[in-house]
């Protein structure tokens, strides 16, 4: 009997996870299904320039896992169930269960709307893209009346400054503003914070630092100091949030809601259980939660392969670095900062800035996305057999046990 393992949600981590357990573990006795909402790779670190206009790639899943072996399932994940070790997906044909016996948790995050009023109803975001293309959709409504539409972007975190900064560059006929809660690009260095500034007036952007938005209405922000922002697009970038699955299927997770794992990226809780990316609160070399990122996405769902060869291919679990080096921030297509950080995650003295850093930040999305569109590439040749005890029966017949609780 192969050792089936699901993946669920194709994103940085989970299609990374996908290609490279297909790649080391044996065919044989071992099969690999990812089920994935969406048909095609998500560049979501992309997505503010999508929304602002531009036009970017989204392979499809199929040609992205075509000759891995891989299954790939187009669903949508409603519940975990760890206890019988299935999956309930709904899908265009009603959906159904996937049963596993390993199962990498990587559906991710989505944006959040910090119990505000009125931003689920009336604010825009970039967490996802369906919802980046409904701002894409609305800026250009805005663009084409000529009118100078007032766009207000709320957070000043990397997503917030970004989108800020791209949708400015790439339709100067709007008016954006950013809205701060505290000091704009706080945790950068002095002199990152500087051209971070020097970014914002040159672009046009007015920046409104510590001010808090207290509710979101249809063409306005209400301030909890009771100022009043007209705005004709409101973009939400204050926070994410992970999906309530993991939580409801009762794994442990934190307040957030994300699945508490150990070194190796095994549920506390379930161990044949895996989070990886945003979805998992993996405590980094620095003894730090690592932060949701790309990067943190790459390391987790690194730790987390070498764990599930190591388990069932009978080999030692080596420990992979859980390090966060820094930030890359691009402002436009023609500008960026590069702020490393040191091992407690504080911003150190230096930084780049201007072209170069934009050019880095560049050549690193193209990279991801080959990478992510090549999953099995460069990776050991040798497929690793699975262990007796690997690939014995780990859970009964879901209608026997369904019988048995009717029985009970």
């Amino acid at each position: 009997m192969k050792h089936r393992i699901v993946v669920l949600g194709a994103g940085y981590a989970g299609s990374y996870a996908a290609g490279s357990l297909a790649r080391r573990l044996s065919p044989a006795n071992a099969e690999i299904t990812v089920v994935n909402a969406a048909p095609d790779f998500v560049q979501r670190l992309r997505l503010h320039q999508l929304a602002a206009g531009q036009e970017i790639e989204a392979p499809q899943l199929t040609e992205v896992f075509a000759g891995t072996g891989i299954r790939l399932r187009v669903a949508r994940v409603t519940a975990v169930d760890p206890e019988r070790q299935m999956v309930a997906v709904a899908d265009a044909d009603g959906g159904g269960e996937v049963g596993y016996d390993t199962l990498v948790y990587a559906l991710g995050s989505h944006g959040a709307d910090g119990g505000v009023p009125g931003v689920a109803e009336h604010a825009f975001d970039v967490a996802a893209r369906p919802a980046a293309l409904r701002l894409r959709e609305r800026l250009g409504s805005l663009d084409v009346r000529g009118e100078g539409g007032r766009v207000l972007v709320v957070g000043d975190g990397l997503t917030g400054i970004e989108t800020a900064t791209e949708i400015a560059e790439s339709r100067p006929g709007l008016a954006v503003t950013l809205v701060a809660r505290g000091e704009l690009g706080a945790p950068l260095s002095v002199g990152a914070r500087s051209h971070l500034r020097l970014a914002c007036d040159r672009l046009g952007i007015t920046v409104l630092e510590h001010t808090e938005v207290a509710a979101v209405e249809t063409a306005r922000v209400l301030c909890a100091d009771g100022t009043v922002l007209a705005s004709d697009a409101t973009v939400w970038t204050a926070g994410f949030a992970v999906s309530p699955i993991a939580a409801a299927g009762g794994l442990e997770v934190t307040e957030s809601g994300r699945i508490v794992v150990d070194r190796t990226m095994r549920s506390v809780s379930y161990p044949n259980v895996y989070g990886v990316g945003d979805s998992a609160r993996a405590i980094g070399d620095n003894g730090r939660p690592m932060p949701m990122s790309c990067a943190s996405a790459g390391y987790t769902g690194r730790q987390a392969v070498d764990t599930i060869v190591g388990q069932l291919a009978g080999r030692e679990i080596a420990n992979t670095k859980l390090e966060y080096v820094g930030n890359h921030i691009s402002l436009g297509r023609r500008d960026g900062i590069l702020q490393l950080v040191d091992a407690e995650g504080r911003a150190k003295p230096k930084y780049m800035g201007g072209r170069k850093a934009a050019r880095l930040k560049a050549g690193i999305l193209r990279m991801s996305l080959w990478a992510n569109s090549h999953p099995t590439f460069g990776l050991p040749r040798r497929k690793h057999h699975l262990t007796a005890a690997a690939t014995a029966p780990t859970v009964r017949d879901a209608s026997a046990a369904k019988t048995e609780r009717t029985a009970a």
